[in-house]
């Protein structure tokens, strides 16, 4: 056998994204200077456990890590998918959301259609939430040619920081390959909906967080409809908290979110709540109020997805046929453009970037990749 060339990368940054790209298009990569210059060095407990993962759902991934964490060799194996009967756990350093957006875009290409469950942290306010995942990651798949049959995240419990302790069961479809798009008007607000959860907590925070919600949207709209999701004993997960997810649909079928989520740090003390307010806990009345004026807030930025799907919807045109797709964006997110830059150096793709004159957003264009599922026949 030759020697294997790998494409050297440097630097923690796009951890996720290196992999699944290199992934897709079959490139063994070298990652070097992981966080040398850091207190902690070297690749962090989720990133390891993402590792985990792809070997999981792939067959012949191989993977290095030096001593120290801060070099790392991959080369991928051949996605494989199925039902995984031992379930995934993402640790309590990210949550759940960390691992979903590139395991859903790889098991479209998988040999089977993949069913497997995490355990973790479903909700927290650094990565989407599961709920956001359900309502809106999901059915912008569908735009692009995936059947609705098969599609399914299902949320066994709930956990938050700092223990977790939830537990989701994603099913994937797979396809031969995706439809380009041409997605680029947002049309009119007309209608929200929303879920609001609560673990460990009284059912009563959610009330409260729906009531200061809709006092905000309220004025605006009138086909407002935010449901409760309380839970207790084993499906309440291991640290209370409680949070919201709001879902923007428009005329066009387009779907923009927001959500948070309230909980514990780490270093504080879990028994009970009831001194909340000096443990720096958000009220649920400013939760609601808050996340109301975030989606407002994204509504007006215009585009097609709001900024936290930005990654999402390039890695999806990126993997389309060879034809071209048009979208529609508001402001460009941090994770949009590095989401660019990663399609640009695994991919050799570069898209077409126009401003719009006449509001913030951004018209982005380009010829997909032509990312096949050589596994599948078409029908």
């Amino acid at each position: 056998m030759g020697k294997i060339a790998y494409k050297r990368l440097k630097g923690s940054q796009s951890f996720r994204q290196r992999l699944l790209l290199a992934t897709l298009s079959s490139t063994p990569i070298l990652i070097e200077d992981i966080r040398t210059d850091e207190t902690w060095p070297g690749l962090h407990k989720h990133e390891i456990s993402l590792l985990r993962l792809f070997e999981t759902v792939t067959d012949d991934c191989h993977v290095e890590i030096n001593e120290t964490g801060t070099k790392v060799k991959y080369k991928p194996g051949i996605i494989m998918g199925g039902r995984q009967h031992r379930p995934h756990d993402c640790g309590v350093t990210r949550s759940i959301g960390y691992f979903l957006e590139p395991l859903i875009v790889l098991g479209l290409f998988a040999k089977k259609p993949l069913t497997i469950t995490l355990k973790g942290i479903t909700n927290d306010s650094k990565d989407p939430s599961v709920d956001t995942f359900k309502s809106t990651a999901l059915p912008i798949l569908k735009r692009f040619g995936v059947p609705t049959e098969g599609l399914e995240l299902k949320i066994g419990s709930r956990g938050v920081p700092p223990n977790g302790g939830g537990e989701v069961i994603l099913s994937l479809p797979v396809v031969q390959s995706l439809t380009a798009v041409n997605w680029i008007d947002e049309g009119f607000v007309k209608r929200i909906r929303g879920i609001t959860f609560s673990t460990k907590v009284s059912a009563q925070f959610e009330n409260s967080m729906i009531r200061s919600a809709r006092g905000i949207i309220n004025p605006l709209l009138s086909d407002v409809h935010i449901f409760t999701d309380h839970r207790s004993g084993p499906q309440a997960g291991n640290s209370p908290g409680y949070g919201i997810s709001l879902v923007a649909e428009t005329t066009s079928g387009c779907l923009i979110s927001a959500d948070t989520t309230v909980s514990h740090t780490r270093d504080e003390e879990t028994s009970g709540l009831a001194d909340d307010e000096k443990k720096g806990l958000m009220p649920p009345e400013d939760v609601g109020h808050e996340i109301a004026n975030v989606l407002l807030g994204e509504i007006a930025q215009s585009g097609v997805v709001d900024s936290t799907h930005q990654g999402l919807l390039f890695l999806l045109c990126a993997l389309c046929p060879q034809d071209v797709s048009k979208v529609r964006v508001g402001k460009l997110s941090p994770h949009g453009v590095e989401t660019l830059r990663n399609i640009r150096d695994l991919l050799n793709l570069k898209f077409i970037i126009k401003p719009d004159p006449n509001t913030e957003s951004v018209f982005l264009k380009c010829v997909g990749f032509g990312m096949k599922n050589l596994s599948r026949k078409a029908s």
